[in-house]
């Protein structure tokens, strides 16, 4: 590092934010309620019944809290490492798979705002028919105002974002909590016992809820976002604090969002509406003044979310550079410790993505279940990570030893539950996140370059090789029509 970005860091870090347990609380679960909480009803009421949701809510909650325990327990554990998954996976299983973990996280973040301005379009198409659902020409056009309206935003501090966005939260919370209660109110019990076993279209049980897991890591993720501003925390220990609580307040509220919604319409028609689903539920339920009042509150959430998600995006290239796993270039910030690179970067990719959704045949969809596949290998590496630390400090002394087996078993549960998620993506999203994931090599190698270091060892070469092999498959197959976005 030159003197000149040597005392540029320095500055920025000597202004950086210190975080406290609220205000990382708040990023966790501005993280979590975006644009997945308001499309729940439709996407289950799509795969499954009432005993599907329940068992798919059971195992996802399980699978998520795991993962949750091991962040907390990372964030303890190493405390010098920071921008958790990917510190995480490069720290267990080297450079280059640490790279492939930062840029991962951060295409599954850029994909996943798409879905936000997505899902606003598609909310105001309703009133608005020339946006369609979000898929037409001017939807994009307006959506690509809004992602450039927000970079400007974030370019001014990280504080004051953040700070907007614990408002944010707060804010949003409140119309989905209505939604629960108006829910509860006006349940039929008899439509409730309808919808309890399924449709025939949603297949057998364990298929049924297979088909529900992409959409709840979609609306999990989010879970890692205090870990992965850790650097900012104004105590380290506030980091697991905020993930556990952050956690548990939203898998409440996404899983009643889900139940009660099964209670006010048959599952049929549910599935026929339009996203966001949550607004036409309460619509059938109060009338036209309940799909305006959820509409309003999914435009404050989205745009909350989205800020959130932007500011972690950033933040993992930039301290991926720091480490010189990324080019130079993307270390760069301001005085008020905005890293202006790597938030151009991350709007950027979010505009190319939200172009390619124009030739999509679901829009939303498409870019939520890409999202959540993307996302997998970032966390199975983290998971992985955590098995590795338990396993080498089994050896500790007795009175520890029992702490180190419970975190072990946290660890492999974690591990396991994501693998399970990556099997239930299917072949189409693992395809396609390698057509994602080749390509980003070529920053690797910028940076490998920069510091004049060979650019693969034999080990790498191999992930290289795979990664290549599975994106050539991945064009292929969208070539030839095996797959389709």
């Amino acid at each position: 590092m030159s003197q000149a970005e040597a005392t540029e860091s320095s500055n920025a870090a000597s202004v950086a934010a210190k975080l406290t347990l609220p205000t990382l609380t708040a990023m966790v679960v501005g993280s979590m309620v975006g644009a997945g909480v308001f499309s729940l009803p439709r996407r289950f009421a799509q795969e499954t019944g009432v005993a599907g949701a329940l068992i798919a809510w059971v195992i996802a909650g399980t699978g998520m809290l795991m993962l949750a325990l091991v962040f907390q327990t990372l964030a303890i554990r190493r405390p010098d490492l920071d921008a958790g998954v990917y510190a995480y996976a490069k720290a267990g299983f080297g450079e280059y798979l640490g790279f492939f973990s930062a840029f991962g996280y951060w295409a599954s973040a850029c994909v996943g705002n798409v879905t936000y301005w997505v899902l606003i379009m598609s909310t105001v198409g309703a009133v608005a028919p020339s946006l369609g659902e979000g898929d037409t020409v001017l939807a994009a056009v307006l959506s690509s105002v809004g992602l450039w309206g927000f970079f400007l935003l974030i370019r001014r501090g990280v504080k004051e974002a953040a700070a907007i966005n614990r408002i944010v939260t707060v804010a949003k919370i409140v119309p989905i909590l209505v939604f629960i209660v108006l829910a509860l109110f006006y349940f039929k019990a008899d439509v409730f016992a309808d919808n309890f076993g399924g449709a025939d279209y949603a297949g057998s049980l364990f298929n049924q809820v297979r088909g529900t897991m992409l959409a709840t890591v979609f609306v999990f993720l989010g879970v890692e976002g205090a870990s992965v501003y850790s650097r900012h925390a104004k105590r380290r220990e506030d980091v697991g604090r905020a993930t556990i609580l952050g956690f548990l307040s939203v898998f409440a509220v996404f899983a009643s969002v889900t139940i009660v919604s099964y209670g006010l319409m048959p599952m049929s028609e549910i599935a026929e509406l339009r996203q966001p689903s949550m607004a036409g539920v309460l619509e059938h339920a109060v009338g036209t003044w309940g799909k305006v009042f959820v509409s309003v509150g999914l435009i404050v959430s989205v745009l909350g979310a989205y800020l959130a998600w932007t500011l972690m995006a950033a933040e993992v290239l930039f301290v991926a550079a720091k480490d010189n796993d990324m080019p130079r270039f993307l270390r760069r910030s301001t005085a008020a410790d905005v890293p202006v690179p790597a938030l151009l970067m991350t709007t950027l990719l979010s505009q190319v993505v939200l172009v390619i959704t124009l030739f999509s045949d679901d829009a939303f969809n498409f870019a939520l279940d890409l999202t959540s596949a993307l996302s997998l290998i970032p966390f199975v590496l983290a998971a992985g990570f955590a098995v590795k630390i338990a396993t080498a400090e089994r050896g500790t002394p007795a009175e520890a030893r029992s702490g180190h087996t419970r975190e072990l078993v946290v660890a492999l549960l974690a591990t396991v539950y994501m693998l399970f998620l990556l099997y239930s993506a299917g072949l189409k999203y693992v395809l396609v996140s390698f057509i994602v994931y080749a390509p980003a090599t070529i920053l690797f190698v910028m940076a490998r370059r920069e510091r004049n270091r060979r650019l693969f060892s034999p080990r790498e070469l191999v992930i290289l090789a795979v990664s290549i092999a599975g994106a050539v498959l991945g064009v292929v197959a969208l070539a030839v029509g095996w797959i389709e976005i």
